[in-house]
């Protein structure tokens, strides 16, 4: 039975592994037969978050945060440790068939294209995996192709096509059966920049068309920007920021980007009083301001320089995300 309220629900998840640890040498092979160590490794450590049917949701985090984790327990892949979660009312990790005809995980990093064969060769066996008709097969395929034009490459030997075409071929033959959900984890790594904005492209469309809901992980931020209004962020296994992308800046971000055009040159002693001087030309001066001081401190400035021009701007989300994960951050 169908969930009516989200697509994708996850309830207080928990994905635990027991890592063995064995030291270097002869004697700890010897020990490890006596005394066997292991440190708990918390995977995904206690999130809870909602996809609602259509959506299309950023989830970030570094590398280790439970991303991809998350995604292998949505996908049934592998059990949690505990807590609940459904993907369309179904329970995943129970793989029925209905569910698995209704979802798809594609990873970047993985292929599940035949090597030595066409890609085509991959299509039809999908196609008799997910019990598709010939019809509905070829229908598919023509949309497929109307978005991705990989009518060329069906018939070449997966060996022989570029990593962007292979990647092209890879979600064409993960989305034959019109999966309703999407799990797509890095689908664009290592894709040079305009293969980049082409499977952004058919992300967007494939949406817009079939009303899918995607959870998108990405260390590019451009893909997040480009398809994303809302952002999951984890890390350490813990969930840090479930919302708007456009809010993340300033629920993150402790100042805000002052930039100063004057009309003659300033002595950068004399920029120290209103912020962080982040670079300085002369006339021209970049500035982080506490956000919560940042019109008063502009105002200020407007009366003791002479000024040519000033803009204030949330920092890029690159420089906020980095800044979620640095260290410090991380120690705080």
């Amino acid at each position: 039975m169908a969930d009516t309220e989200a697509a994708i629900r996850v309830e207080h998840l928990k994905r635990y592994y027991r890592v063995h640890h064995r030291r270097p040498g002869l004697w700890g092979a010897l020990a490890s037969f006596v005394r066997r160590e292991y440190t708990e490794v918390r995977a995904v450590d206690d999130i809870s978050f909602q996809v609602q049917e259509g959506e299309i949701v950023g989830f970030l985090g570094p590398n280790g945060a439970g991303k991809t984790t998350t995604l292998k327990v949505l996908s049934g892949l592998l059990y949690p440790t505990s807590g609940r979660v459904s993907v369309l009312g179904f329970t995943p990790y129970r793989r029925e068939k209905a569910f698995l005809k209704q979802i798809t995980l594609i990873m970047g990093q993985k292929n599940q294209l035949i090597w030595d064969l066409p890609a085509g060769d991959t299509f039809l066996l999908n196609k008799e995996i997910y019990e598709i008709p010939d019809r509905e097969y070829e229908r598919t395929l023509a949309e497929l192709d109307e978005l991705l034009d990989i009518a060329p490459l069906m018939t070449k030997q997966v060996r022989k096509l570029s990593l962007g075409e292979r990647m092209k071929c890879e979600l064409a033959a993960a989305l034959l059966h019109r999966p309703r959900v999407l799990f797509l984890d890095e689908p664009t790594i290592g894709l040079d920049v305009t293969m980049q904005a082409k499977i952004r492209e058919f992300i967007a469309a494939y949406n817009q068309r079939y009303g899918a809901t995607i959870l998108l992980t990405s260390h590019y931020m451009a893909d997040v920007t480009a398809l994303c209004e809302r952002v999951i962020i984890i890390h350490r296994g813990k969930l840090l920021y479930d919302g708007p992308l456009s809010d993340l800046a300033e629920r993150m971000a402790p100042y805000k980007v002052l930039t100063v055009t004057f009309r003659h040159p300033v002595p950068v002693e004399n920029l120290i009083p209103f912020g962080e001087v982040v670079t300085y030309e002369g006339v021209r001066a970049v500035l982080h301001v506490p956000r919560e001081e940042t019109a008063q401190r502009a105002a200020h400035l407007l009366t003791q320089a002479d000024v040519e021009d000033v803009t204030i701007e949330d920092p890029p989300i690159e420089r906020v995300i980095a800044t979620i994960f640095s260290p410090e951050a991380s120690r705080s």
